[in-house]
């Protein structure tokens, strides 16, 4: 999703008041139900953790009590709600409206925003009118070319559903809403960057979101089938993108981007790259020193430590039994974001790079490094390759920064052969 510390479109001295760190919690309306059934998705088998609930849905009791909490705990005037699955829209527009009821009569004058996550097949007119009249930043899930989305994002009678999800994308351009693009990045379409990135300019997408997708296969006894990062597992799912795949994919795009689209097209992981250039906070928790402030709650109150640690073992509470910030900030919590850079094993200190990766998230710390120490990152010499590729081109964004000029100076500066600057 489109974060407010974007640091292509600021000043320098803006960029480095950024710190207050708000606490975060990724909201399940509907639990992980979906209408689709997408090959490598991490959260459709959530459901198995409740078997016992057939009707995976909040109701409006728990949502007021979340909403009350959750703006009160809050330490800037700035509120964002976060939606997410599962499928969203699978909660009827009459549940947002009575969400939006709750965020005014508890709002105290803060300023609340609402950003939502959803594959887009079941946006309507209604909804796309609902998300403009009330200002939703929407993201929107999908996979590039419809040969590349529909090879693992299918419904789950099997079928593609590309067309259905640019139909969904057509409605919310013409009822002008704001959405930026969540995409995949996984085996098959890892090998395409270019055609890729493309697309999503054919469309006029500028903000976009490349997630690289890697799941280790599990078998637990209630038919779960991924490896929770305590678990041991070596078994990597084929959809799963490598670590060589990764780091070319992100060095090409870069390539064109930092050429022609600097300032036009903006690509979560290059601003956080250039935050962390900066040392300030990158606005995503995967480029961050520690982590631990973005929690995930489910449909009966359940939170967990991070939306891709909704396991057993990382359950923190309750709000049914205990107050929300207490949970969000309580030692077993606070232990788990700093465990991010106390538990980086020692290739990452000596690692020139820790920077600008501090190793990335935990989940995928799962290899062992070269001195044989457990929880070097699964993906770490991609990295490794693109940041030592956009290292001049960061380290001349950055001095414009510090000039309190425009990092789109970088494009000229390419053009002109990249001359001596300093």
């Amino acid at each position: 999703m489109k974060h407010t510390a974007d640091p292509f479109n600021i000043s320098g001295n803006e960029l480095q008041a950024i710190s207050i760190q708000p606490q975060y919690v990724m909201l399940k309306p509907v639990g992980s139900i979906c209408n689709l059934a997408c090959k490598y998705c991490y959260y459709t088998e959530k459901k198995r953790l409740y078997p016992k609930v057939a009707n995976q849905i909040m109701d409006e009791d728990l949502l007021e009590s979340f909403t009350k909490q959750y703006i009160e705990m809050q330490p800037t005037p700035n509120v964002l709600f976060t939606w997410h699955g599962g499928e969203t829209l699978m909660r009827p527009i009459k549940f947002y409206e009575y969400a939006l009821e709750l965020q005014r009569k508890y709002g105290l004058g803060r300023n609340i925003n609402n950003c939502i996550q959803t594959n887009a097949t079941l946006i309507t007119d209604e909804w796309a009118r609902f998300f403009h009249e009330n200002n939703f930043l929407v993201g929107v899930s999908i996979d590039g070319p419809q040969e590349f989305h529909d090879e693992y994002r299918r419904s789950r009678s099997g079928k593609p559903t590309w067309q259905q999800v640019m139909r969904g994308i057509q409605l919310l351009n013409k009822y002008n809403v704001e959405w930026n693009a969540l995409a995949v990045v996984n085996d098959f379409n890892g090998d395409y960057p270019l055609d890729f990135y493309h697309f999503f300019k054919e469309i006029h997408c500028h903000y976009i979101q490349f997630t690289p997708i890697v799941e280790r296969k599990l078998q637990h006894s209630d038919g779960r089938e991924l490896s929770s990062p305590t678990e041991e597992s070596s078994d990597i799912w084929d959809f799963s993108v490598t670590p060589e795949q990764w780091g070319d994919f992100l060095c090409k795009i870069f390539d064109e981007w930092v050429r022609h689209d600097v300032g036009e097209y903006y690509i979560q992981l290059f601003d956080a790259t250039l935050a962390n250039w900066m040392g300030v906070p990158p606005g995503i928790c995967t480029l961050a020193e520690t982590c631990g402030h973005a929690t995930a709650m489910e449909f009966n109150g359940d939170v967990y430590a991070c939306d891709h640690f909704v396991f057993p073992e990382y359950k923190i509470g309750n709000i049914n039994e205990q107050p929300l910030v207490e949970i969000t900030n309580s030692p077993e919590q606070k232990a788990f974001g700093a465990d991010k850079k106390d538990s980086l094993p020692q290739e990452c200190k000596e690692c020139e790079w820790l920077f600008a990766c501090h190793g990335e998230c935990p989940r995928l710390r799962f290899t062992k490094d070269k001195h044989g120490n457990a929880g070097l990152n699964y993906l770490c010499r991609g990295y490794r390759k693109f940041f030592e590729h956009v290292a001049p081109y960061m380290d001349y964004m950055k001095y414009q920064l510090q000039q309190e000029e425009a990092p789109a100076k970088v494009m000229k500066w390419v053009a002109e052969g990249m001359p001596q600057y300093r």
